[in-house]
């Protein structure tokens, strides 16, 4: 059984590295098109982020947390659940379908209440606010489609049929950035964001907002051809009565509740972030957006990979009232998520100057800025990695509330830090001073999750091995990161001009030789310790590799 879900989860991470590569690559094609800051540049970012948002909080909220157990329980109809599946995808199409015309006729709204503090006539901010309009009824039909990728996505995942959920974006990034080329190709590249709202023109906005919401459209639409793979015939079925609707919409309504709640947070922080451009529009936004996107890089490819396999055996152990087998397989889940993080962690921390420096070529004082809002924002990726984990635990067990309490927590938390900082940190050190705060609340979250895991749980959680198994992580990569550190100083990584920040390639191939050594020497550490994780997680890779031979 472990092999399998090493397996799985392996398929699911190799997906989610090549589309997480592209990903980046796409930022990087992006930032060289339209720019890192400027109008366009922050428009289209806060355009195009938020359906995005929508998208994270559906997959990882009412979909995630009820669709694959629900569908788990069905397994036992006559027809294998079948009907039931029909009916919940029906039903799926139909709600997603109203919230995104909801979305995209309220676009203008929604960007607006995300600017507040940015709307003064005649600023700069204003004319980015009107620019992101623009191509907020480009973008936000990708509410729909983000929402079919999920229920369609989290289907064959109840079905364990992983594959095609992780592979699917891929898709997406190729023909984001194809748009990307093409608008180049067109209408030439503005690498500095110098183009005022005036140099803006509609054929502009449609093709960078048309061929985004396109690579969306293709990555839903693809996993209807896995559908046969999983055993599923769809066939649209509008008899939604004996479905479950009452019961899922007690559990649903928690996670419209934390919505709620984590929609007000964003709209706060936002706002302060938005306070901290000055005269830049929405570059401190991106900046943001850009160090979020490093934080979800492990986290997609390890927690998420990891974390998906064992959600849906422990929903299975759940159907089975196999009260040990939960309790196994949380304990497995965390600590194989928490021997690849820390690593990723460690690396990136290290690497955090080189990283920055593929965003901001050439500015010194940017990367910097940059490097040390990474850092401080990869300081609670393992405490959010965990909370994670715990999270999805409860949504097995069929419960949403409890979900709710310890995110609510954390977002008053956030939030009320957030507004601290505005009032007193000088504008240059908001930055980090906000993803400091954040990691904060993520280590009081996981405490918080842990005390009501230990309570819910039938029999004893164990969670002192686990976080005991933690602290060798932790010192393992703390050793491993002298020696990363000490390679990544002789490229030149901590200083101005250094072969490390100077150039797109001096700091690709930094991070690779960093990532090799400190791999190495964390490895050797774990395996003289005997640390039965890393054979978990290199077992998959290592049988592979055989294989071939």
């Amino acid at each position: 059984m472990a092999e399998a879900v090493g397996r799985a989860s392996a398929i699911l991470a190799s997906g989610t590295v090549i589309s997480r590569v592209l990903g980046f690559v796409k930022v990087v094609v992006l930032a060289r098109t339209i720019g890192q800051v400027g109008v366009g540049a922050d428009a289209f970012a806060t355009a195009n982020q938020l359906p995005n948002y929508i998208y994270t909080i559906v997959a990882g909220g009412v979909l995630s947390a009820i669709l694959v157990p629900q569908i788990v329980r069905a397994r036992t109809d006559r027809d294998g659940g079948a009907a039931y599946i029909n009916k919940i995808v029906t039903l799926g199409i139909v709600v997603l379908a109203g919230l995104a015309a909801l979305a995209t006729l309220a676009s203008p709204w929604i960007i607006s209440l995300y600017s507040l503090s940015g709307i003064t006539p005649g600023s700069p901010q204003n004319e980015t606010l009107r620019l992101a309009i623009a191509f907020g009824y480009w973008c936000f039909p990708q509410v729909f489609f983000y929402g079919l990728y999920s229920l369609l996505g989290e289907t064959l995942n109840a079905r364990r049929t992983f594959g095609p959920f992780t592979w699917a974006p891929v898709l997406n990034n190729v023909i984001a950035i194809a748009g990307l080329i093409l608008f180049s190709a067109l209408f030439g590249p503005d690498p500095n964001g110098a183009n005022t709202l005036s140099q803006w023109t509609d054929a502009q906005v449609v093709v960078l907002g048309a061929s985004a919401t396109l690579g969306v459209v293709a990555q839903a639409l693809v996993l209807g051809l896995f559908w046969r793979r999983a055993g599923l015939s769809f066939r649209p079925d509008f008899r939604w009565r004996g479905v479950g609707l009452r019961r899922t919409g007690r559990q649903a309504s928690w996670i419209f509740f934390m919505v709620v709640v984590s929609q007000l947070g964003g709209i706060v922080t936002n706002n302060v972030a938005f306070t901290a451009t000055g005269p830049q529009g929405f570059a401190f936004v991106a900046l943001l957006a850009n160090a979020w996107l490093l934080f979800m890089l492990p986290h997609s490819v390890i927690t998420v990979s990891v974390t998906t396999v064992y959600f849906t055996r422990m929903s299975e152990r759940v159907a089975d009232g196999d009260a040990a087998g939960i309790r196994e397989d949380l304990s497995s889940a965390l600590r194989l998520c928490m021997v690849l993080i820390t690593l990723a962690m460690a690396g990136l921390m290290v690497c955090a100057f080189p990283v920055a420096a593929v965003f901001e070529s050439g500015d010194w004082a940017g990367v910097a800025q940059m490097a040390w809002v990474v850092i401080g924002q990869l300081a609670g990726l393992l405490f959010f990695t965990c909370v994670f984990v715990f999270q999805r635990t409860f949504y097995a067990l069929g419960d949403t509330r409890t979900p709710f309490v310890f995110t609510t927590v954390q977002l008053l938390l956030f939030v009320l830090g957030s507004l601290l900082v505005a009032a007193v940190m000088p504008r240059e050190h908001i930055a980090i001073a906000l993803v400091l705060v954040e990691s904060a609340s993520f280590l009081v979250q996981l405490v918080l999750a842990a005390a009501m895991l230990r309570r819910r749980m039938p029999g004893r959680a164990g969670f002192g091995p686990m976080f005991g198994r933690l602290g060798v992580f932790l010192l393992a990569a703390v050793a491993a990161a002298v020696p990363g550190a000490l390679v990544a100083w002789l490229l030149g990584a901590y200083r101005d001009g250094g072969f490390a920040v100077s150039s797109l390639g001096g700091a690709i191939a930094t991070c690779v030789v960093v990532a090799l050594v400190m791999s190495a020497v964390y490895a050797a550490l774990l395996a003289a310790f005997r640390v039965p994780e890393l054979t978990a997680a290199m077992g998959p890779l290592v049988q592979r590799l055989r294989s071939r031979r």
